[in-house]
């Protein structure tokens, strides 16, 4: 036996050897190593050995499996090898490489971190609440009435008990009542949700921007020079603004703020871009009764409440025609910012 392992040695090498691709080198495993291969034959005549010579053989018979193992394995990785060389034959390494595409933050995003920057700078807070909701947070305690439009179930999404996805950030002015004392100064961006007909300015979710500020002596004045001072921010210093008597059910006095286009080469035409308001005195008792004290004593605060829609916000800052554009992720749309 000792001279057929070596051989099979001598065969298996020399054949693995000039195997030249990898279906060369499979057969060449499967004659020599495999389940049905020589070696194999050759290891099952180890009962026939006799007990003295069994350890010299078997010893032998492992070498010749490990050679024959190493020999494929390192042919098999030159092949690899000179398959990987032959593929970049042709590549000039010298040339520059092509540069990833770098990503960068949604326009939306962009403008809520904005907006954020500039109200911190005023001294108000961050606040959050959830999405899900209930009509007394959302209707109620802003002095909503029953038979208003937007507690119709063609203007809310209202689930099957009884609560409703949020149809503004105003939620969370009233949650950050519920929980703190004044004076209190907020800025609480999110989404929001409407069953409004989908077209270039409207979509079922939107995202907002609203604010609250309450504390002694809290005047129209100061309503006026925070958002006078917020837009200009974002628009400029020369920038014209003008505030419309509106009416809010949660607000008194009430005000739709316009901008002239100018402010973006737009023109002379003036555009829409917020609605604020004094906080009416009924939320304030909406919030005394809920938390069961008088923290809240209308006689002694007063507060302002505004709010914004980031995404017309965005498109009338970008010049955008359509307010889908922000949620379609075409690249060739969202690569501008």
């Amino acid at each position: 036996m000792d001279q057929q392992l070596e051989q099979l040695r001598i065969e298996a090498l020399a054949a693995i050897a000039t195997a030249a691709d990898e279906t060369a080198v499979e057969q060449a495993r499967i004659k020599f190593v495999g389940q049905s291969g020589e070696l194999t034959a050759l290891s099952k005549g180890m009962k026939d050995v006799s007990k003295d010579d069994k350890p010299r053989i078997g010893k032998l018979l492992n070498d010749v499996r490990t050679a024959v193992t190493a020999a494929l394995d390192e042919r098999k990785g030159a092949l690899l090898a000179d398959a990987d060389a032959a593929a970049f034959a042709g590549v000039d390494v010298s040339l520059p490489g092509t540069a990833p595409r770098l990503g960068s933050l949604h326009p939306i995003t962009q403008l809520q971190d904005r907006a954020v920057q500039i109200f911190r700078r005023m001294g108000f807070a961050l606040a959050d609440g959830p999405d899900i909701e209930d009509e007394w947070h959302c209707f109620d305690a802003l002095n909503t009435p029953a038979d208003h439009p937007a507690r119709n179930e063609q203007d809310t999404f209202y689930l099957p008990d009884g609560r409703l996805l949020r149809t503004h950030t105003s939620t969370i002015q009233i949650r950050t009542m519920e929980s703190s004392a004044p004076p209190i100064r907020i800025i609480a961006p999110g989404a929001a949700y409407r069953r409004d007909e989908v077209d270039a300015t409207h979509l079922a979710q939107f995202n907002q921007m609203e604010g609250l500020y309450v504390a002694e002596g809290v005047s129209v004045a100061d309503l006026k020079g925070t958002l006078e001072f917020f837009f200009r921010e974002l628009f400029g210093n020369d920038a014209q603004f003008r505030f419309r008597p509106h009416f809010f059910p949660f607000t008194e006095p009430s005000f739709e703020v316009d901008i002239k286009a100018a402010a973006f080469g737009g023109g002379d035409k003036w555009l829409e871009i917020a609605g604020c308001g004094m906080v009416d005195p009924a939320v304030f008792e909406s919030i005394n009764t809920k938390r069961g004290d008088a923290a809240y004593d209308p006689e002694k605060y007063t507060g302002f409440a505004f709010g914004f829609g980031l995404d017309r916000l965005a498109m009338i800052m970008s010049g955008t025609p359509d307010i889908r554009y922000f949620t379609q992720n075409d690249q060739r749309f969202l690569a501008q910012f």
